[in-house]
This record gives structure tokens, sequence and C-alpha cells, in this order.
């Protein structure tokens, strides 16, 4: 019996209106899984970072790279990638992204080193940006009107679902199965969505608006390697170094290139007139801080969890409950706000809550008692809660209706540059207060032999310390080296949330200030 479905109205495509109903809910699974999928696997591998860094006996900047590789590769291809859905097809380019991705996730599994697992990563990355702009190219194009957003509303669930889970997950997972399967549970899901892509997505394009700027795009995605390299080899061996002044100068001359090829587009990636209008500025910087000061709290705060507490990954998921909870529910409560407040009422409001949680955290860190440590998670869930929806819509209340794709793009290209800004930064602050530590109590402890000082603080950051120096020192110099580095782990994961909150704060006063003119949205 034929009956109506208000989520799935048949549309004119010749099929029984059933089996169009049940294709249109196997498009909205897919799309959501896809999403599901990459937020899945990037909190399942931030509760496994100790555990690979143990396993692969690797320094603090191998496990960085972890993370920023997979972040550069989807930050770089992101943009391009919608161009590609457009041109060659998005199902077709979904199905590609998938297939990459779930591919590069069993390379990523089978890696035998940190350099195998990293380049892996890369790979993901770009999967992963050429399946996510697909998956969402199809949603548009699927749905319109209310329906889109009821279709949207779903996505959304399913997102705060995997962001909730995946730390719970990845703990279950790293503890029974081992590490690999933090990546190799992908290739099952990833099979499955291709074959219901194959099955229920249709194929469409919109080639008036598939032009890549390739320059453009080059630029970009070399500056923000040579950036994040130069920050993340300063964290290992200083800034001081002529390599690492070379990258960071690279850097800054490859985002100089970046500008003045975007200024001289006829049909630019970016639109440079965008950063004249200070309402824009204002929430371009409120997604940045969201992103350095709260979001990448889900890479940080489980290696300072399994450092102070508990070990186990398992036990460190369950852990995480009060960050990943309120950063599920926040988006209502930020929805709620936002019919009382401006856009920059909501966004101030959001990153102060951010940096009082970040400040308590940084507060009580030292004292090793985990319910403190559980408020301040809970007070910073709550603040990225408010910051994760309404970061975006403020940014798109900002520009005019005919750019909204571009802020849509710039505004996904800021929460990662912000990610990547904050793993890289912080991950520096992190490493060198870990060094000063053990420099003020090297003298107390047994000789290490010929490790220095800077080599044991990057084990310790990376959270596989023991393994490594158990091999290297004699047995009565472990025990001291390894408590001493704990100590120092904990004091500098302390002045790691110190910066976040300064960050938070400070920025929760510039976007008060420069998004005076964002008027109060309409109920």
């Amino acid at each position: 019996m034929d009956y109506d479905d208000p989520l799935f109205p048949p549309t004119a495509t010749g099929r029984p209106p059933a089996l169009e109903r049940r294709r249109r809910r196997e498009v909205l699974a897919c799309a959501s899984g896809v999403s599901f999928m990459i937020m899945l696997d990037a909190n399942i591998v931030a509760v496994s970072l100790p555990t690979i860094a143990s396993r692969l006996h690797s320094a603090f900047s191998g496990v960085e790279w972890v993370v920023s590789a997979y972040i550069l590769a989807f930050v770089a291809c992101l943009m391009p990638a919608g161009a590609f859905a457009d041109r060659f097809g998005r199902r077709r380019m979904l199905v590609a992204g998938l297939s990459l991705f779930s591919a590069a996730s069993v390379l990523c599994g089978l890696a035998p080193s940190i350099l195998a697992l990293n380049l892996g990563r890369a790979l993901q990355g770009v999967g992963a940006a050429l399946q996510l702009s697909s998956a969402l190219a199809v949603l548009g194009h699927e749905f319109q009107g209310a329906e889109r957003a009821r279709a949207f509303a779903i996505w959304g669930v399913v997102i705060g679902a995997a962001a909730t889970s995946g730390p719970i997950v990845g703990g279950l997972i790293t503890s029974t199965f081992g590490w690999p399967w933090a990546f190799l549970i992908n290739a099952p899901i990833g099979a499955l969505l291709i074959a219901l892509a194959r099955r229920s997505v249709t194929e469409s394009r919109d080639p008036l608006h598939a032009r890549l700027d390739l320059p453009g795009a080059l630029t970009l995605a070399l500056s923000l390697c040579a950036l994040s390299a130069g920050v993340i080899q300063g964290g290992s061996g200083g800034f001081g170094s002529h390599t690492v002044i070379g990258l960071l100068s690279a850097g800054a001359l490859l985002l100089a290139a970046f500008v003045a090829i975007e200024a001289r587009e006829a049909r630019p990636m970016v639109d440079l007139r965008l950063f004249r209008n200070p309402a824009f500025v204002g929430a371009s910087i409120a997604m940045l801080a969201y992103a350095a000061s709260a979001y990448v709290m889900a890479t940080w705060l489980p290696l300072y969890l399994q450092a102070a507490f508990f070990p186990d990954p398992a036990r460190t998921g369950l852990a995480l409950l009060p960050f990943s909870v309120p950063l599920l529910l926040g988006p209502y409560a930020g929805a709620a706000l936002a019919r009382r407040l401006s856009g920059r009422g909501t966004l101030a409001t959001g990153l102060a809550v951010v940096a009082l949680g970040d400040g308590f955290t940084a507060a009580v860190a030292p004292y090793e008692n985990y319910l403190l440590v559980a408020l301040g998670m809970a007070v910073l869930g709550t603040g990225a809660g408010l910051l994760n929806g309404e970061t975006a819509r403020v940014s798109m209340q900002t520009v005019p209706v005919q750019r909204a794709g571009m802020a849509s793009g710039l505004a996904s290209t800021f929460r990662f540059v912000g990610l990547l800004a904050g793993l890289t930064g912080l991950g520096a602050v992190l490493v060198s207060g870990i060094g000063v530590h053990l420099t003020q109590w090297s003298a107390q402890l047994p000789a290490p032999g010929r490790l220095a000082i800077r080599d044991i603080a990057h084990h310790a950051a990376a959270g596989g310390l023991a393994d490594w120096l158990a091999a290297r020192v004699p047995d009565r110099a472990l025990a001291p080296w390894l408590g001493a580095a704990r100590e120092g782990f904990i004091a500098a994961f302390a002045r790691l949330m110190a910066v976040a909150a300064a960050v938070a704060a400070g920025s929760a006063v510039l976007v008060f200030v420069l998004l005076r003119r964002v008027a109060r949205p309409t109920v």
C-alpha cells in the first residue's frame, strides 16, 4: 500500500513511489554514512595515538604527522574536490573517494613504520575530501526546499553520533584488536557505502561551475605544507635552525603568491574582497579559534588522560564522554541561543565558554583529579558545541547569497586550518614544556647515557616513552626518568591548555568587535 512520507516525497523519476522513497532513504544513508566514517576515523585515531607511538617507536613529530598529514591533504583537496565532482559527476567522484579512502585505510593498518603510516594518512585525506564534497553535493542535488533542511538535520545528528561514539569505539578497538584495526575497520564500511552509492545515487553534474583554480589550489597546499612542517620541525629541533627558517619563509612566500594569484583570477577559488568585510573577518576568526582552542582538544585530551589516569585506550574513550557528549548536544543549545542573541553575541559567548573550560582544565590538570578535569572538559565541550554549528551559520550570514558557496568552502577550510594550527602550535608548547621540566630535574636523575633530553621529551609527548626508553637506559634509571617525564607532560599540558584559553579569550574580544554589524537573526 502506498503512503505519504513528508521527508521523502516521491519525485518524477518514473519509479513506483515506494521504490523511489526507498532509494532516497538510501541516498541519505549513504551521504550520512560517508561523513560518519570520516568523523569516526578521526576520533578513533585520536585515542590510538599513544599506542601507535609506542608500537612504531615514533617521536612526537611523527605522531603529529599522523594527524597533520591527513588534515593537510584534506584541506588542500577540499575546494578543488567540489569542482571535480561538478565536472566529472558527483556519483563517480563519491565512489572514487570512497575507494581511495578505504584502500588508504588498509595501507595505514598494514604500515610497518611511522613514515608509511603518514603517507597512507595523506592518501586518506585526499579520499576524504573527494567523498565528503561529493556526498554534500549529492544531498544538495537530491533534496530541495524544506526536505533539504530535514535531510541535513539528520546528517548532522549522524555526525554528532560519530563524534560521541568515536573515542569509545576507538578505545575498545585499540585495546581488543590492536591499533591497526583503527584503520582497517574503514574497509568493510567503505565497501558497504560503495555498494549503496552504486545502487541508489543518480549521477549529476554542474559543468558551468566546475572550473578549477589549479594555481591557487597548488600554492595554498604548498604554503600550508611548508608552514606546518616548519612549526613541527621547530618544535622538534628548535626554531633557530636554517631548515625551520627556510620552511617558514617558503610558506610565507607561497601564501603571498596565493594571494597574488587569487587577486588576478577572473573566477578565483577565494574572492579576497570578502576580507574587506569586518563581519566576515570576525566570523572567520571565530572559526579558526574554535578549531584551534576547542575542536583540537579531541586530539590533546586523550594524550593527557592516558598519561595521567587511564593507560588503557578503552577507559580513555569512556573518560572522554564529559567532553564529547556536550559537543553533541551543544548545537541544540546554540540554535536556541541564536534566537535571543545576535551573531556576535552567540560566537563571543561560545568562545568565552571555551576559554573558561580551557582555563579551568589548565588550573586543575596538575592536581590529577579526574572529577575536576571532567568538569573542565564538560565546560569546554559545551562551548565547542555552541560554536560547532553557529560558526558556519554566522559566516554565511555575513556574505551575499550569491557568494554562499564560496563562503561555505572557506568556512570548512578555516576550520581545518585552525585545527592544523592547534596541532602544530600547541604541540610545540607541549614539547618545549616537557623539555624545560626535564632539564630542571636532570641533575637529580640518573645519567641517561647518550640520550638527549630533547629526544626524551619528544617521545614523552607522543605517549610512547616507556618502550623506547627501556631499550636505551639501565633499569635503575628507567623509573626515575619515566616519573619525571610524566610530571613534565602534565605540567606542559597545563601550559598548553592555558595558551588555548588565551587564544579563545582574545578571539572572543575580536569577534565581539568585528561582528558588530551582523544583524540580529529573525525567528
